[in-house]
């Protein structure tokens, strides 16, 4: 006889669900599937370049996947992140529409292949890169380890891609005008997030550990952790004054402290209904049925690849679910 209990019903739905979600994405992205051989699907992708404030502008493509900040001057121009391998030409062509300078430096706010693939192709042009250590340490494994579809797996980037100056704690760039800010946060998104502030500009590039378009994606995979991208968060609304300008990660628009706010807060309701459950002595299971992200997923679901039966398990086992709560 067949088992129809409530609780098996709530894991065949989730793993249904989940299974239609992997298939999206996988459709989604195949064409970026191989890296390694010119990321077919991408010759027909056009950049824009839009003035933020001050002197920065920010690349992005359709979508708004990836964004890269730029800050130019007399003294060249500053990247922060390189989007695809196969996108360079059409990065510094963008570039050539506000500056006649050159590039001359690029910061990588972390590992994943949207932010840091063009390295090599940049590196080629005399383009000198700058990362966190444990950013650096994520090139050298044989291969990368992302979080989307149940996790998935890339080749390693090229030597030539690897950023040649580390920073621990603070790197400082005076250039332009500025006392360009980069510095690393806690592990939040993965392990070496790195943000990025223009003072004289009140700039401030969150990386991905801040995007407009789904719930914060923790890469456990590559160091990321909930409490850290609180921590993050939080960091980031503290340096951002009522006129400061943040460039997200994904996102089709900068935006303001507010929607720093508005962020933050989403992930400490959730945070904390799921914590409540797990007191109650939920399973997972009990908990994703419980609809955690109810009042949010109609803001926070637009990135295929990631929604709440992604989000839920890892805010779950962050907080000890299926062990003690002292683990948490």
């Amino acid at each position: 006889m067949i088992n129809t209990t409530p609780e098996l019903i709530v894991i065949s739905r989730l793993n249904l669900r989940r299974f239609f979600d992997i298939i999206a994405t996988f459709f989604l992205l195949l064409p970026l599937s191989n890296y390694s051989s010119g990321q077919v699907g991408l010759a027909d992708v056009e950049l824009s370049i839009t003035p933020v404030a001050g002197n920065v502008y920010m690349i992005q493509r359709p979508g708004g996947g990836g964004n890269i900040g730029v800050q130019l001057g007399p003294d060249g121009v500053l990247l922060i992140d390189s989007l695809f391998a196969p996108l360079t030409e059409k990065v510094v062509d963008a570039v050539a529409q506000v500056t006649d300078e050159e590039i001359r430096f690029l910061v990588n706010t972390h590992i994943h292949i949207d932010h840091v693939g063009g390295n090599a192709n940049l590196a080629d042009k005399g383009v000198l890169i700058f990362s966190h250590d444990n950013t650096r340490l994520r090139f050298l494994e044989e291969r990368s380890h992302f979080p989307r579809a149940g996790g998935s797996f890339a080749p390693q980037q090229p030597t030539a891609a690897r950023p040649p100056i580390t920073f621990n704690d603070t790197l400082n760039f005076h250039l332009n005008g500025e006392e360009v800010r980069a510095f690393k946060v806690p592990p939040a998104h993965t392990d070496g997030d790195v943000f990025v502030y223009f003072p004289e500009s009140d700039v401030l590039h969150l990386g991905d550990v801040y995007r407009t378009t789904s719930y914060p994606i923790i890469d456990v995979y590559n160091g990321g952790t909930l409490r850290g991208t609180v921590a993050a968060m939080d960091m980031a609304i503290d340096i951002a004054g009522p006129e400061t300008m943040v460039i997200p990660g994904h996102g089709l628009e900068v935006v303001g402290r507010k929607e720093l706010i508005e962020f933050r807060d989403m992930i400490l309701d959730i945070q904390r209904q799921v914590l409540n459950l797990i007191r109650e002595g939920k399973k997972l299971h009990d908990v994703i049925a419980a609809h955690p992200t109810a009042a949010y997923d109609a803001k926070w679901t637009d990135d295929p690849g990631w929604g709440p039966a992604d989000f839920i398990p890892v805010v779950y086992y962050q907080l000890g679910g299926g062990g003690r709560l002292a683990d948490r």
